[in-house]
This record gives structure tokens, C-alpha cells and sequence, in this order.
């Protein structure tokens, strides 16, 4: 199980002559800004982009947490999932929780850049990086951004090994990073599951696209009430007859940090390739260090139940 706590581990060589624009360039080519939703905010937010950077630490929130690892750690650029500033706004002064973070990183050389709904949609991005921990082949996008392409949103594809809903449940709480949530599971526990769907975040508006898909169980994150019992509802009226409890598809509903967090590990290898692609190109050999953050930045610190 990774258990994000304690100190994370780092990779790549700090030799590299690589600048703020030159790993942009390669984080904008693995995930393009144009493939982002339309009311999402994406690419560099904060930054020179002449500055030298050796040090990248990803993650997957831009919160006081990840600064002070950041910091602590001497990182020249904060990449993460999330966007720091969604919507509008007229000041990034220090008084506020968002200005202090862009002052703490700028104050120290640090810059932000965010990869977003470009890096859900993207080849190796989270929807697939989901997708491989939890074994699901033979697999394409929930939905295709264009006709047969394989960049789109989620994924959906055959389980290399099918289990009851049970055991894939816990299979998905023993790949994800462990939250006070935990894993929620909505089905027929011992009901065999072949096919499965996943979209990194929150997927409740989805459902169609997964019904569609013909997907025995769905793994998502932030299912709220209403719409997870009306689909269950209708799964369970027009389940098998003598068994409507097994009429799919059944809910795995995860945290949505724990969702997204696995992506981090293929954005550092593919950011680390490519720079170092990148300065061998110019006769130059290095590339950066990327650390990925094992900060729990999800927002729940506990779960209680009744006795």
C-alpha cells in the first residue's frame, strides 16, 4: 500500500542547465494547455521564465503544506494538479492565504505551474495512471475527445483480473494513497466485476457515459447522494432477475486526492525524459530532479462512527 507520509524519495540529477521555459516547453507538450477544459486554468502562474531549475517537486494542491516542503526541500518549481487561482481575482497580497503562497515561492525563487484538466485527459496522464494501478487493459477513454483518439476523459477497459466487487474494492484501497475517507463501495459485494471505468476527481456527472460503457463497477471520487442512489436504483430495477442487487454498474468512491495522486510518478519521469531529450539536443547533458510530494493534502482528518 503506498502510505504517503514521511519523507519522499527523489530522482534524476541536478546537473542540468535547464530553465524555467525549457521545462514548460516539455510540460506543455506532455500536457497541452489548448486539451483543457474551457473553465480551467492551466500552465505557469507564477515564475521568470529565464530562472535556472534543477529542482521540481510535484503534488497534487498548492497548499501552505506544499510550500513548506517545497522550501525546505530548495525546489525552483512547484508543479501541481490543481490550480492555485480557478477564478478571477485583483489581489495576491500576502494578506491572503492564496497571495502568501505565490509571495512564499516567489520570495525564495520558486515558481508554480499548474497541469489540470490537460493532464486528466492526457496519454500517461491521471485518468491513465488510475487506470494501471488498478489493472484495467485493453482499455480507451470513458470519453474520446475526438473519434478514436486516445486522449479523453476517464478510462474504460477489461480488469486483468476479475474479483468480486469485494476484493477489487479493497484492491483499490490497498493501490491508493490511505485518506480518512477511505473507500466507499455501493453493489453487491460478492458479485463479480470483469470491467471497469475510472475518472481521476469528481465523475458523478458521468454516469451516462459509464452506463453507456456497459462498466460492471466505476471508480471515482466525490459521489454525492443523490445522484449515486438514482443510479444504483436503476441498476438494481433492471438487474438479473432474482438478483437486482447485482445489476451494475456498482461504485467505488474514492478520495479525491487519493484519485489523482498517482499521476504525479509518471509526470516526474516524463518531465525528467524529457528535459533531459531536451538539453541533449543542445549538446547539453543533465536534466532536473523531480521529488514527488507524499503531503496528504486532502481536506478530512478523520471519519467517526457510531459505536
Amino acid at each position: 500500500m503506498i502510505t504517503p507520509m514521511g519523507q519522499a524519495a527523489a530522482s534524476g540529477s541536478e546537473g542540468g542547465a535547464a530553465t524555467l521555459a525549457d521545462v514548460v516547453g516539455v510540460m506543455d507538450g506532455l500536457y497541452p494547455p489548448g486539451s483543457a477544459e474551457s473553465w480551467d486554468a492551466v500552465g505557469l502562474v507564477a515564475g521568470d521564465p529565464a530562472a535556472p531549475v534543477r529542482k521540481v517537486l510535484l503534488a497534487v494542491d498548492p497548499v501552505a503544506a506544499v510550500v513548506d516542503e517545497a522550501l525546505e526541500w530548495g525546489a525552483d518549481l512547484v508543479i501541481t494538479h490543481h490550480p492555485l487561482f480557478l477564478k478571477g481575482v485583483h489581489s495576491v497580497a500576502a494578506t491572503t492565504f492564496k497571495g502568501s503562497v505565490v509571495h512564499r515561492l516567489l520570495t525564495a525563487g520558486c515558481g508554480l505551474y499548474v497541469a489540470h484538466t490537460n493532464a486528466d485527459s492526457a496519454p500517461r496522464g491521471v485518468a491513465d495512471a488510475l487506470a494501471d494501478l488498478l489493472g484495467i487493459v485493453d482499455r480507451g477513454p470513458l470519453v474520446a475527445h475526438t473519434d478514436g483518439a486516445q486522449t479523453g476523459i476517464g478510462r474504460v477497459g477489461r480488469l486483468a483480473e476479475p474479483a468480486t466487487l469485494a476484493a477489487f474494492a479493497r484492491r483499490v484501497a490497498a493501490a491508493l494513497p490511505a485518506t480518512a475517507q477511505g473507500v466507499r463501495v455501493a453493489g453487491d459485494l460478492e458479485a463479480t466485476v470483469t470491467t471497469a471505468a475510472v475518472v481521476g476527481g469528481s465523475g458523478d456527472s458521468l454516469f451516462d457515459a459509464v452506463r453507456a460503457a456497459a462498466a460492471d463497477v466505476y471508480v471515482t471520487a466525490d459521489l454525492r447522494h443523490h445522484p449515486a442512489s438514482e443510479l444504483r436504483e436503476r441498476a438494481t430495477f433492471e438487474g438479473p432477475e432474482g438478483r437486482p442487487e447485482a445489476g451494475t454498474p456498482f461504485l467505488v468512491d474514492v478520495a479525491h486526492y487519493a484519485s489523482e495522486w498517482p499521476w504525479l510518478t509518471y509526470a516526474a519521469d516524463d518531465l525528467q525524459a524529457g528535459v533531459a531529450a531536451l538539453l541533449a539536443q543542445r549538446g547539453e547533458e543533465g536534466t532536473v530532479t523531480c521529488r514527488v510530494s507524499t503531503n496528504v493534502t486532502d481536506p478530512w482528518s478523520a471519519t467517526f462512527r457510531a459505536p
